[in-house]
């Protein structure tokens, strides 16, 4: 145990992810003839740790263009859409004091699917990916030698030369 020392260190300590995949029931202002396209945007989020889960909170915009009046008008419609994710950790270390809560994006919500039912709404499949992470104090445990170890080291020969009018030039290859 003489030889051992102990390093306190952050590192990552537990790691869990998630694929969702929401189905939204939308309501636009004049009933829909066909759907011209469909794209999600402007997505925020916030976590936070609840016991072995991290709980990620959001919300993005999905905006639906569209046709209506017997297909001799189009529109935008949009409406915002709440999230709330439970992110299961698996943990390497123990839990420790201090950790910080970490999401990282890896799929923006993005829409996969889109149709009119009911004749009336829009039926909108989402779906996103997320990676969550808790850094933590854990302990690295080192051996340390208690020999003097040199390295070795390979110096060239040189010799100088003096002049009267001596300018003295150092190459990068020189020692000291």
């Amino acid at each position: 145990m003489k030889n051992l020392r102990q390093i306190v260190t952050k590192a990552v300590i537990a790691k869990g992810k998630k694929r969702t995949e929401s189905c939204e029931t939308l309501r636009p202002p004049n009933t829909p003839s066909s759907i011209l396209g469909c794209w999600v945007i402007n997505h925020t989020h916030q976590a936070k740790k609840n016991g072995k889960y991290v709980e990620v909170t959001g919300k993005f915009d999905i905006n639906i263009w569209y046709a209506h009046h017997d297909h001799s008008k189009t529109s935008v419609f949009t409406e915002a859409v709440s999230y709330k994710d439970k992110i299961k950790l698996n943990y390497r270390d123990r839990e420790s004091s201090g950790e910080e809560v970490y999401v990282r994006v890896i799929q923006q919500p993005n829409c996969t699917e889109a149709i009119i039912v009911d004749g009336s709404q829009f039926q909108v499949t989402v779906e996103r990916e997320l990676l969550a992470e808790i850094v933590g104090e854990t302990k690295v445990f080192i051996q340390v030698e208690d020999q003097e170890i040199e390295e070795e080291w390979s110096f060239k020969n040189e010799s100088s030369s003096s002049s009267s009018s001596s300018s003295h030039e150092q190459h990068p290859s020189s020692s000291l």
